[in-house]
């Protein structure tokens, strides 16, 4: 994991697909998802403005997890029934970039919670009654499969909203 910062990220207009999935399901079902996005995307003028993220919005390991996936756009477009489409709340961040294999990002999530408890900061979250409801918890997938297949060598940015 490289050097954690607190940055101010701006709003970022975003297009997304929801789902709840288990930790187990988190491999199969959210990668395809990119896909459909992008061609959403297409079929309705967005343009891509930076790498595909997962938000997870509500975290109950035990259970499931509330995540969207999706990519910034440039503007903020219209959704519908299948994408839906907003901004990503500006404010600061925690932020760190890790070097690795995905599987090893929970790892690296748990590194990163605890240094941001060992200097004091506070997450814009809350326990809710289905788990931690989180108001921006981003994985940005930096490096593009088809650029890099050693997943080992992979670049995700995470980035975790503060109170």
């Amino acid at each position: 994991m490289g050097e954690p910062q607190v940055v101010e990220r701006a709003a970022q207009p975003y297009a997304a697909i929801g789902r709840s999935v288990t930790m187990a399901q988190l491999g199969e079902v959210l990668p395809p998802l990119n896909a459909r996005v992008a061609d959403w995307l297409d079929e309705h003028g967005g343009r891509i403005s930076g790498p595909p993220f997962w938000r997870y919005r509500v975290i109950d390991m035990e259970r499931e997890l509330r995540v969207d996936v999706g990519f910034p756009t440039e503007t903020v477009l219209d959704g519908d029934d299948e994408v839906s489409t907003g901004e990503l709340p500006a404010g600061r961040y925690v932020d760190v970039v890790h070097h690795g294999h995905p599987d090893t990002l929970v790892g690296a999530t748990a590194d990163l919670l605890a240094w941001a408890e060992a200097q004091g900061l506070v997450f814009d979250r809350h326990d809710g009654p289905d788990g931690d409801v989180w108001e921006s918890r981003l994985e940005f997938y930096l490096t593009d499969p088809d650029d890099e297949p050693d997943l080992g060598a992979w670049d995700t940015e995470l980035a975790f909203k503060l109170a």
